[in-house]
């Protein structure tokens, strides 16, 4: 009999600090949802950080802290926490809660297509939920909405491209068109100087024949002049 209870208080020991180290984790729980029911979200985060610091698997001390951060708008880091808690091996149930709040946190982070995935994963482990089924509806409203907006925007780039391109090439034949002028100009007013000279170069001419003619003739007159002289 003796031994027996022996035993039995061992066994307490060997027990009691498991149990006192879960009931810690569940107070850090308690009061982290007490925080976030309050709306004081960096608290509550504050006490599931320390629930998981006595039970870093604690699947309620992870989803909570999740929702904590999603709450103060850190999607990314919320994304992550969910990622991390959808390959666990919970049950049904659990997982389309966790892919549910997952694909909200990732289409906050704007990853549409994968909210989009979260979302049907939520779906596959819970078809009949509603909120899933509306949340996927507006992710892929959205992304309708992005994909549209990404076709303008390419065909705004492409028809500023062409206009460019048609600028580009008028300004060129324009160019062009100014060269030869410009070059046109030029060689007419290099003929126009050319035919200046050449008159020039004909007055000259003629004025050096009229002066040949006038030499010429004063020296026949003198010629004959000398020749009657000679008869005297």
């Amino acid at each position: 009999m003796t031994r027996s209870v022996f035993k039995l208080f061992i066994s307490v020991l060997i027990f009691l600090p498991g149990a006192l180290y879960a009931q810690g984790e569940r107070k850090y729980i308690r009061q982290g949802n007490k925080e976030y029911d309050d709306k004081a979200f960096e608290e509550s985060e504050v006490q599931y950080r320390k629930a998981l610091d006595k039970d870093l698997s604690s699947y309620e001390g992870n989803f909570n802290l999740g929702d904590a951060l999603y709450k103060q708008e850190k999607y990314e880091d919320a994304s992550r926490k969910f990622s991390d808690l959808s390959g666990k091996g919970t049950d049904k149930k659990d997982l389309a809660k966790i892919y549910h709040n997952l694909g909200n946190s990732l289409l906050q982070s704007g990853r549409i297509e994968e909210s989009i995935e979260a979302y049907k994963n939520a779906l596959r482990n819970n078809p009949d939920d509603l909120e899933t089924k509306h949340n996927l509806a507006w992710a892929l409203n959205l992304l309708q909405q992005q994909q549209q907006q990404q076709q303008q925007n390419n065909q705004n780039q492409e028809n500023k491209e062409q206009e460019q391109n048609k600028d580009q090439q008028n300004q060129e034949q324009q160019d062009q068109e100014k060269q030869e002028q410009k070059e046109q100009q030029q060689e007419q007013q290099k003929d126009k100087i050319s035919r200046e000279d050449a008159n020039r170069i004909l007055e000259a001419l003629q004025q050096d024949e009229k002066q040949l003619q006038e030499k010429l003739k004063k020296q026949m007159a003198r010629t004959q002049r000398v020749a009657i002289l000679k008869e005297w």
